[in-house]
């Protein structure tokens, strides 16, 4: 009897070790969190109605700036505000699709019929309940990763993000702009969000200096054309020196092969007092320029600066015949080959032995 109480009990303590899966949080459903979404929605129309009415219209010279004859119309400075404003339209269009999809497409999460994935605790772990798969992120002790939230094993690259209240998959960062994590599936499209927003923003400036100077150079310029033209410059050029810094910053992760969590981890220290390692410039996942390209943008060439095409592979896994497993890696820097040994370690049905 005492033997079998002890059992049961030994299993409930089991079941209670395993953590219950928190309720997953409804998308959307703060609407608060949707107004630095609101604010980039007016910032983009407040430039896109400033460019057209107080730049390409005139250059156009149509409405106030239509000359009263024909003839005297500027063909050569007409057909370059047609230019201009296709170009600006193209570019915003493109914005606001890669936008939408930022927002809408889901980063990615671990599976949840997936049986590989989820969390056992040592004790109650089986020969069975182990499957082999290449991960390349463990724990000091040769042990997978877990999520202590979800309840499940974490993938290589991926990360609980207590905003979304879910483990998102190759996990770069969560953006309050966007009300979304940064993940393996929409990546790309924040990535030439970033893209078109730099063109948007320099077109602007490089070409509506002109109307700016065609301000200072009328002194019966309406109030409201210098006040609103001024105030586009100036706000395109603020934006156009933030952005293309961050911009830089996520081209330089793509060759790298790395995340903003990853560059974090490795470049940044960790308590304090303690350096971080300024030189660290390389990548487990590194799988040379062009293939780090190819991981990012999509497998067709074609289509990289189009916001479709999914990203390479599933999220969950990031070893193939190209990924450099001979690389050796330092010990501090958290990404681990997996020898023999962890795989031992990891198949033992007993506590952890440091002689092993």
């Amino acid at each position: 009897m005492d033997g079998g109480a002890g059992g049961a009990g030994c299993t409930d303590l089991l079941i209670s070790s395993v953590p219950a899966n928190p309720p997953k949080r409804i998308r959307f459903g703060e609407p608060q969190k949707f107004l630095p979404v609101a604010f980039v929605a007016f910032t983009i129309c407040t430039l896109w109605g400033i460019y057209v009415i107080f730049h390409c219209v005139p250059l156009l010279q149509l409405g106030p700036w239509q000359p009263l004859r024909s003839a005297d119309v500027d063909r050569d400075k007409r057909w370059r505000g047609i230019i201009e404003f296709i170009v600006f339209q193209y570019l915003t269009a493109l914005l606001l699709i890669c936008y939408v999809r930022s927002i809408l497409v889901h980063p990615g999460e671990i599976p949840e019929d997936d049986p590989q994935w989820q969390y056992v605790p040592q004790d109650g772990r089986s020969a069975s309940s182990i499957v082999p798969i290449g991960l390349q992120e463990m724990k000091r002790t040769g042990l997978r990763r877990h999520c202590k939230w979800c309840g499940k094993y974490k993938p290589d690259r991926c990360h609980h993000c207590r905003v979304c209240k879910t483990c998102i998959l190759k996990m770069d960062h969560h953006c309050p702009w966007i009300y979304n994590c940064v993940g393996f599936a929409n990546y790309k499209f924040f990535f030439l969000l970033l893209f078109y927003s730099v063109g948007d923003c320099h077109l602007i400036v490089w070409t509506m200096a002109e109307s700016v100077q065609r301000c200072v150079n009328e002194p019966d310029s309406a109030f409201a054309v210098l006040f609103f033209t001024f105030f586009g410059e100036t706000l395109a050029l603020f934006l156009a020196v933030l952005l293309t810094m961050f911009f830089g910053f996520h081209i330089y992760l793509m060759f790298k092969a790395m995340t903003t969590i990853e560059f974090c981890e490795k470049s940044l220290p960790k308590k304090e007092g303690e350096c971080g390692n300024r030189m660290y410039d390389s990548s487990v996942y590194d799988l040379g320029l062009f293939g780090n390209m190819r991981a990012v943008m999509g497998a067709n060439v074609l289509l990289w600066f189009f916001p479709c095409s999914r990203p390479i592979g599933n999220g969950l896994t990031f070893v193939s015949e190209e990924t450099r497993l001979t690389k050796e890696m330092e010990s501090g820097k958290g990404i681990r080959r997996r020898t023999h040994r962890v795989a031992r370690r990891n198949s033992d049905l007993g506590p952890y032995d440091p002689r092993l």
